[in-house]
């Protein structure tokens, strides 16, 4: 059951493979904005796949968020996703991102409860 609450998690490095320079969304190499940006929608599938019914997932259909702070090469990246409002199929969450204890961007992230089988039908 899908509880207003519940939060996750989800942890990386920034490496070569995730900064901006390499993704195209920048020429520096430091944490791309797009890779916190998957991080965190990562945080908000992993938040409530346990709870949803068999043969059902989500998926991200906006963000809106800041990415305030860079990180270098080798830092420690966590992205935290707290679902707040469930209405129907729709799920709304307050994500983060934080590097050594200091925030580097937060928003808001809606996802949609899909049935995976309808949904990879319309492909």
């Amino acid at each position: 059951m899908l509880e207003i609450g519940l939060t996750y998690t989800s942890h990386t490095t920034v490496s070569a493979a995730n900064t901006a320079a390499t993704l195209g969304s920048g020429d520096m190499d430091v944490f791309a904005t797009p890779a916190m940006v998957a991080l965190m929608e990562n945080a908000a599938m992993r938040c409530v796949a346990p709870h949803l019914p068999e043969g059902s997932t989500t998926v991200g259909s906006r963000m809106d968020t800041t990415h305030v702070k860079p990180s270098p090469l080798g830092a420690a990246v966590e992205a935290t996703a707290e679902l707040t409002e469930v209405d129907g199929r729709k799920l709304t969450f307050h994500v983060s991102a934080h590097e050594g204890g200091k925030l580097i961007g937060e928003g808001t992230h809606v996802r949609y409860i899909v049935d995976r089988e309808r949904f990879l039908a319309k492909l």
